[in-house]
């Protein structure tokens, strides 16, 4: 199946990693090559995970993903204050995630896309008033809608593309498997392009490892990447390969550095420490957060 043989080489290529991550550490051993172990370590479970989910019934795999965001949830939660009249409403967030999940498990798209950005929307900051606590109300409730509109409804998207085909094969699977695979390759190359060229920094103040270089680099070999593999692994023509590729590379860099402001809004470098060598889980979802719905609506749109 295509689908294994696509995870076979992910795998593949994360044993490579493996090896010369261990060569580097016996043949260089007086530098430092923790985090770079860390990192690799960490990716082995994440990809174990994520494998697992793809391979998984749908239902299993939507779980799967509630699970992240139930986690991605709680940790932005630690990141912002609250107040003690708050309890409920964030009560109510984390209800919303199984019943988000319900709807689309149930392939009811019609109540899931405007279940969170309407209902919820205006549901909690009403829930909020009962509680009598309008000290510091709009900067509270708008933390709260952004946390769960992104951790949540934003991110789901992902799980969406597994319901997303009705063809009963595994070309929703394929689906989450181009569109993460391109968020984190954007993320790696737009990385190395800005350490190897980068010189003009596009936004110093909030992110000063971005730049101009990074930015087309990184837009220019996930675009190629993705129309390469597009026609393989997704319904996609080339050269809507091609587009999707320049969406999930651009929406991938704004999510980027959106989360990075809002991290030094708060005062932080990492989300969290769940992810060891890596930071947080919202330190992995930043760039998914804003690819998933993007892409998503993209498919949907002219595919089915």
């Amino acid at each position: 199946m295509l689908l294994q043989k696509s995870l076979l080489v992910i795998f593949s290529l994360l044993l490579l990693a493996t090896v010369i991550n261990g060569l580097l550490v016996y043949l260089k051993p007086d530098k430092d090559w923790h985090e770079l172990t860390l990192r690799i370590r960490t990716w082995w479970i994440i990809i174990i995970l994520f494998s697992l989910a793809l391979i998984s019934p749908s239902w299993l795999g939507i779980c799967f993903f509630a699970l992240v965001s139930f986690m991605a949830l709680k940790e932005y939660l630690t990141l912002v204050p609250a107040r003690h009249a708050d309890r409920m409403p964030i009560l109510w967030m984390f209800i919303t995630i199984p019943i988000n999940y319900w709807f689309i498990g149930s392939n009811w798209y019609g109540f899931f896309i405007i279940f969170i950005p309407v209902y919820m929307f205006l549901f909690l900051p009403v829930r909020m008033v009962l509680a009598g606590d309008t000290k510091h109300f709009l900067r509270t409730v708008s933390q709260l809608q952004w946390g769960l509109m992104t951790t949540v409804f934003a991110f789901s998207h992902v799980a969406s593309l597994l319901v997303l085909p009705n063809d009963h094969q595994q070309t929703g699977a394929l689906l989450v498997l181009f569109l993460v695979g391109l968020t984190e390759f954007n993320d790696i190359t737009q990385y190395l392009w800005g350490k190897s060229l980068g010189k003009i920094k596009i936004t110093p103040k909030v992110s000063p490892n971005k730049t101009l270089a990074g930015l087309l680099g990184g837009i220019a070999s996930t675009t190629i990447a993705a129309m390469l593999l597009g026609p393989i692994l997704t319904p996609l023509s080339w050269e809507m390969s091609l587009i999707a590729g320049l969406i999930i590379s651009i929406s991938g860099f704004c999510g980027d550095i959106v989360m990075s402001a809002i991290k030094r809004d708060i005062g932080i470098k990492d989300s969290g420490t769940i992810l060891p060598g890596h930071g947080g889980i919202l330190d992995r979802l930043d760039s998914l957060i804003f690819t998933a719905p993007v892409f998503f609506h993209f498919v949907r749109y002219f595919y089915y």
